[in-house]
């Protein structure tokens, strides 16, 4: 994963993984430099699960959602619901880019 950040703003290269259990979510994870930056710039804003509300840009894909903080690697989570990997055209396994903007 590499990475770039600015105030609100990060810019995440990630590989597209599947969550194990029933539902199978697939996930992204933030790198763990932002991660914990975005935790201490912006933990106090916290919902249920630890989670933090973003706007999401990958592709022609913009949509609002929350990352999630995972205890297993130290880093947030950005979930990728089925609609956005259809539109998209992203597989499990696949590297992506995409940018969030915290709170917004």
């Amino acid at each position: 994963m590499s990475a770039k950040s600015s105030k609100t703003k990060y810019k995440v290269r990630s590989t597209v993984w599947v969550y194990p259990g029933v539902a199978a979510w697939r996930f992204v994870n933030m790198d763990r430099g932002q991660s914990e930056e975005i935790k201490e710039k912006h933990g106090k804003n916290k919902r249920g699960f630890g989670s933090i509300p973003v706007s999401v840009s990958l592709g022609k894909s913009r949509w609002k959602t929350s990352i999630f903080p995972d205890k297993r690697s130290g880093t947030y989570l950005l979930p990728l619901k089925a609609k956005i990997r259809a539109d998209e055209g992203i597989f499990d396994g696949d590297i992506v880019n995409f940018a969030i903007e915290i709170g917004a």
